[in-house]
Parts: structure tokens; sequence; C-alpha cells
């Protein structure tokens, strides 16, 4: 018994001891890596960029207490004196049987990964994928939860996001095209609209959620019945909606006051009596 505890048992107390040691290392490594490499992009939310970064430093960090303990357990087997060689090869045919069926669910998390650590969405955002929009309730490693306008909650498993349109990362856009009659002046359209977005940006209301003011563009085309006008701005992310309601509302007033027509398809008809005439007559 003493000279086993002097040589196989030392031995595993040493392993055990490194292994403790190796974790609580690479525990500090990887989260130091991890918090910088996610700080290097500048995320515009503090509190977003602290909820990826504890994810991955969870995920990492269980993967890397996984792989060491399972190490030690096989040495600590084989110091005991047990044949490990049977016991390697059972886990590989386990492993190449559970790898056929876990195939999906590893590519799902795979992919959850990516969908954290690049920060593609994250909870709150507002993205389209799959055929389904909406906001993001809910990102694990496997699987997204989306709820749509009507309330619907749609759980996507990570692997099937192909493509992913997030209407809400870093800031927004309102982008808009109205329609003004043929008679309208573009000179008096254009500073219409341009008064109308330096007007907003002073606003209590709204000077907080604009980013650049909603200006005139360009002409954007030519209608059966009406001259096309681009209108931008930039806001903060998620208010383009709020914000182009408001810039509607001011719009339609403003182009009422100012006399600047919102025209409707129009249809002309002409009838040429005698013709009409002749021709029933014919038949």
């Amino acid at each position: 018994m003493v000279p086993w505890a002097t040589t196989s048992g030392l031995k595993i107390v040493i392993i055990i001891v490194v292994a403790i040691v190796v974790v609580r290392l690479g525990n500090l490594v990887l989260q130091n890596a991890i918090r910088r490499a996610v700080s290097i992009k500048g995320f515009a939310s503090h509190a977003g960029e602290k909820r990826r970064e504890d994810t991955l430093i969870s995920l990492f960090t269980a993967t890397l207490h996984i792989v060491v303990w399972l190490i030690v357990a096989i040495m600590v087997l084989s110091e005991i004196g047990l044949d490990i060689a049977p016991l390697l090869a059972g886990a590989g045919i386990i492993g190449v049987a559970f790898g056929f069926g876990a195939q999906y669910l590893v590519r799902d998390i795979i992919n959850g990964v990516f969908i954290i650590f690049e920060d593609q969405f994250k909870i709150g955002d507002v993205i389209c994928t799959s055929g389904v929009c909406g906001t993001v309730e809910r990102v694990s490693l496997r699987v997204t939860t989306i709820r749509d306008l009507d309330g619907i909650v749609h759980h996507i498993p990570n692997g099937e996001l192909k493509v992913v349109s997030n209407q809400t990362q870093t800031f927004s856009r309102i982008n808009m095209d109205i329609d003004i009659g043929y008679a309208s002046d573009i000179d008096h359209v254009e500073k219409v609209i341009n008064n109308l977005g330096a007007d907003l940006i002073e606003d209590s209301e709204w000077k907080d959620k604009i980013i650049e003011p909603i200006k005139f563009v360009r002409v954007n085309g030519f209608g059966d019945s009406a001259i096309q006008i681009k209108i931008l701005g930039m806001v903060t992310p998620g208010d383009q909606w709020e914000v182009a309601g408001e810039v509607r509302r001011r719009l339609k007033k403003l182009f009422e006051s100012e006399h600047i027509s919102i025209p409707f398809p129009q249809q002309e008809v002409r009838v040429i009596g005698k013709q009409k005439d002749y021709i029933e007559g014919e038949t």
C-alpha cells in the first residue's frame, strides 16, 4: 500500500493539482482574450457587449473544464491499473454514433457561437430571417427566439439562420419615397422638407432619437400622376418607425399649409360621340 501511495498515488495527486492550475490559468487567459477581442469592435451598447462576453466566457471555460477533466479521468484510471483501451474504443464507437445523430445539433451550436461572437444580433434587436421579422427575445447557442408584431413567438435553430437582416444595429435610417403633384415647385418642396428636418432635430421630444437630420435627397422618379422624391435621415437603432410616423404627420400638415399637392391616381377617359354611335349602329 505504501509503495503505491508513493508512486501511482503521488502521480494522481500531481495530475489533479496540475489540472486545477491549468483550469484556473485557462479561465483567466480565456476571459482576458475574449474581453479584449470583443471590445476591439467598439459596440454601441455596453450592456450588449457584456452579455456577449459573459456568454462566450461561459461557453469556452465550460469546454476547457470538460476537456481537462476528461484527460485527468483517463490518466487517473491508467494509474489505478485499469485497462483503458477497451474504454477508449467503446467511447470512439459511441462518439461516432452520437456524431451522426447530433450533426444538426453541432451545426446549431457552432452557428450560435459565431452569432454571439460576431455580434450579428442580440436580445432586443429587430431582425428578419427565415421568412420571419420581429424582436429577438432570446439567443442561445442552439436556438434564437423571435416575437413578431402579432405577438407570435418563433423558435428558429441557429443552423437555419442562413441570412439575417438586422434592422437595429448601430444606427437606423429613415428612407421614404413621397409623391407630389407635377405642378409643385421642387425647390420649394426641398426647402419645406429640410426645414422640417431642422425643426425636428431641435425638438426636445425627438432630438435624442435623431443622429442626422431628415432631408430632401433627390427627385427619385416620375410616375403617371406624381413626381416621387426621396427623403433620408439617420436615427438611433429601433426608432426609425416612430420618427418616420412623426415625419409623415408633419409633412401632411406642411403640404396642406404650403399648398403642395399629394396626388392620387387619375385616369382620363375620352368619348367621341359620333364615332361611338356609328360603331354601335354597325353592330
